[in-house]
């Protein structure tokens, strides 16, 4: 039975205590070039790769979708420059939590649907990322996106902490030209790092063989990206604003909080299915 009152209360609400409106907001920070979407409940982070294998070129962007205690719904990426051409412009999701939409938010077990055969384009990320058993794969993808929020978050913090000028979001200029969100060449090794690139925890208990240009997520610190390729900035959302304008967001910001300070571990339940459990990370 519908109740209506609760219903109208929701219509007449104050715009305060309405859903906020979607965000996009673009720069660098950490070293990244990004993309972060707070969408009411829920952000999405996205970063491209590029590189070459073979002789050929390729370009994809990652994204990374977070709910709003912190765990991530999917994995996707799409093509924008494939490897075999027809492939441009589809998307892929790597990893998808079963039921995401309707599970509970703060869950610490779940299963996950992961693509039987993976991209050739992961190879952008890591070279050898095939040579990985698939769990460790899979696990080293949802990680990924943790380590890149927590590095986000620090930064945005320093920044706000030296009194970096925040312009306001609801007034904020869009950036000069939108990022091209592609991964930076030369960009700094970062503290997971073991100091010699030759191995990273993947939140399996296990290290992953990392080439030695890699940084502390294990991923290159330099692929070949560059600036050309398409926009990344998704249809009907408004104008880009500053990434440094995020600590301002009162959706954005808890989301990443409690991200930063999540792992996951991945166990092959079949090759299509996985088991996802998250831990809180450890302190050092």
């Amino acid at each position: 039975m519908i109740d209506r009152r609760a219903t109208l209360d929701r219509l007449f609400a104050p715009a305060a205590a309405r859903p906020r409106a979607k965000r996009n907001y673009g720069g660098k920070a950490a070293g990244y070039q990004m993309q972060v979407q707070s969408i009411y409940d829920h952000l999405i982070l996205s970063i491209c790769y590029s590189g070459d294998f073979n002789t050929q070129h390729g370009r994809v962007k990652i994204s990374h979708r977070f709910n709003e205690e912190g765990r991530i719904d999917f994995v996707e990426l799409k093509y924008l420059n494939s490897l075999h051409p027809p492939l441009n412009g589809e998307v892929r999701k790597l990893l998808t939590i079963r039921d995401y939409p309707s599970i509970q938010k703060d869950w610490y077990e779940a299963e996950a649907h992961v693509l039987k055969v993976l991209p050739q384009e992961l190879v952008f990320l890591y070279e050898d990322v095939f040579r990985c058993p698939r769990a460790q794969i899979f696990a080293w993808l949802l990680n990924i996106g943790h380590g890149i929020v927590a590095d986000l978050l620090q930064e945005l913090k320093s920044r706000k902490h030296h009194g970096v000028h925040l312009p306001v979001p609801g007034l904020a200029a869009p950036a000069v030209s939108e990022p091209n969100l592609c991964w930076p060449n030369g960009a700094e090794k970062h503290d997971g790092h073991n100091g010699n690139g030759s191995a990273h925890r993947n939140g399996n208990g296990r290290a992953v063989c990392l080439a030695p240009e890699t940084n502390g997520h294990g991923l290159k610190t330099h692929n070949g990206n560059d600036s050309n390729g398409s926009s990344l900035r998704s249809a009907g959302y408004p104008e880009q604003l500053h990434l440094d304008t995020l600590v301002q967001d009162d959706v954005a910001m808890p989301i990443l909080e409690k991200a930063a300070n999540l792992e996951s571990a991945v166990e092959m339940i079949s090759h299509t299915e996985v088991m996802v459990r998250y831990s809180r990370k450890s302190l050092y």
